[in-house]
């Protein structure tokens, strides 16, 4: 007979609970956990984030959406311990880091790149910081730029590369680092709108074969559900989780799920949301 867990005795649901409760502890790459900054500034006390909580299981690809300078980069920073938060904890696979850097790989708008060194010198910057052995970092990043389409640029510098080329060498920078969770900040956000729908593709096939944990900002919803196992809407400034939306499609995803009756009803819903929120005043 099935013994549903209704039916089980209170202190075996609780110890049952509890291994669940362990297990999820776990498997979290990242957990921020009510987590509020505020900034002095001319005009007094600036309250950017109020008690926000946001979880990355591993393997999990999380993005952030919101109104504009509703504090989605300063969440980046307090993430990678260029900011302390006023209250609250962080944590990287359990361990607190709150003020600490050095324990993620992190992708911002632009490339980024060293004019001054070569595709395949900026790839290699991590594992080279890091100490891994130069011919072995560099038999590794040719593998990483072969597979991703650009063999023959190994020698080539960022100015010679086009918008593109150049956002996959910035990737796979982000890639190269010995740290599991990866932040991307808009990295698509500069690109015309063939190139990115371009990245997008690439990004979702490359992520899909090598489930990193990644934490994402991006302003299109399109673009989130399209990527993510999971969407965070955030309010106005002082930025609060207003939905936390579990995105229900089948991996591998194509382009083609865009035009899917769900997608739509998702991302018309998660438009009237975000046109309410920028509607509505700033809380202050």
């Amino acid at each position: 007979m099935i013994t549903t867990n209704e039916q089980q005795p209170v202190a075996q649901r609780d110890a049952d609970h509890v291994h669940q409760h362990e297990a999820e502890q776990k498997q979290a790459a990242l957990e921020l956990r009510d987590v509020s900054m505020s900034f002095d500034g001319r005009a007094g006390r600036l309250h950017v984030l109020d008690q926000v909580s946001i979880t990355v299981q591993a393997g999990e690809f999380v993005s952030i959406i919101g109104p504009s300078g509703s504090g989605k980069s300063t969440l980046f920073h307090l993430i990678g311990g260029l900011l302390r938060p006023s209250e609250g904890d962080i944590l990287v696979h359990g361990q607190n880091v709150v003020g600490q850097t050095g324990h993620i790989s992190y992708m911002p708008q632009q490339p980024a790149l060293f004019p001054w060194r070569t595709v395949e010198d900026n790839v290699i910057l991590a594992p080279e910081i890091a100490g891994k052995p130069k011919k072995e970092a560099r038999e590794e990043a040719r593998r990483w730029l072969s597979n991703v389409g650009l063999t023959g640029y190994e020698r080539s510098y960022p100015h010679e590369l086009s918008g593109g080329m150049q956002q996959r060498v910035a990737f796979l920078r982000a890639m190269m680092s010995p740290h599991e969770l990866m932040l991307l900040d808009e990295p698509f956000s500069a690109l015309d709108a063939l190139t990115r729908s371009d990245m997008q593709r690439w990004l979702i096939d490359l992520w899909e074969r090598n489930r990193r944990s990644v934490l994402f900002i991006t302003h299109s919803i399109e673009e989130a559900l399209l990527l993510s196992d999971t969407i965070y809407v955030l309010s106005n400034r002082p930025a609060q989780v207003l939905e936390r939306v579990a995105v229900p499609f089948a991996r591998p995803r194509t382009e083609a799920l865009a035009s899917e009756a769900e997608f739509v009803r998702m991302k018309r819903e998660l438009s009237d949301l975000l046109r309410s929120i920028q509607s509505s005043s700033p809380i202050h």
